[in-house]
């Protein structure tokens, strides 16, 4: 299967594709949708929409994968986060691919076998569980990685489960 992960942000939005067949993921790229900080919303929105866009024609996902929003405390970040992950979510349901959402604890658990490990051990277990030499960078095209490998995961687990109650 080949999974989207998408790390939404206004700045900086990361993406990573896998293809996750019998026997573990492979076929591994990934990147970053950059916005100028001097443009307007709006014009910021749509680039990112339209990257998205272009990205899911050109690697052609089969499920595509959003971080679900953390809100913490800052309430004008979260507002901006969430804008730019509506975009992300309307930009890749048009293109009918299914979108999943999971929430970063379920990332991290799926990921690190940790709901709380940092940033630092989930991105060092994306490049041990990828069979990368280095953690992919930026920050942001790791956690969509991450993303990616939680609903691979969770679809090797539905999987298993089936199996073993059709026995």
């Amino acid at each position: 299967m080949r999974i989207l992960g998408i790390d939404p942000g206004l700045a900086a939005a990361g993406w990573g594709l896998i293809v996750y067949p019998e026997g573990g993921p492979r076929d591994v790229v990934w990147g970053q949708i950059k916005t100028p900080a001097d443009a307007a919303m709006s014009q910021r929105l749509q680039k990112i929409f339209h990257s998205l866009q272009d990205l899911v024609r050109e690697l052609r996902p089969e499920a595509v994968v959003i971080e679900e929003l953390f809100f913490a405390s800052n309430v004008k970040t979260a507002i901006v986060v969430a804008q730019a992950r509506g975009a992300a979510i309307l930009a890749t349901a048009e293109s009918g691919v299914p979108v999943f959402e999971y929430t970063p604890l379920q990332i991290k658990k799926a990921v690190s076998g940790n709901g709380r490990a940092s940033k630092e051990q989930v991105q060092k277990m994306v490049a041990t569980l990828l069979g990368l030499r280095e953690i992919p960078r930026p920050d942001h095209a790791a956690d969509a990685l991450a993303a990616a490998l939680c609903h691979a995961h969770t679809l090797k687990t539905d999987r298993l489960l089936r199996m073993t109650n059709a026995e």
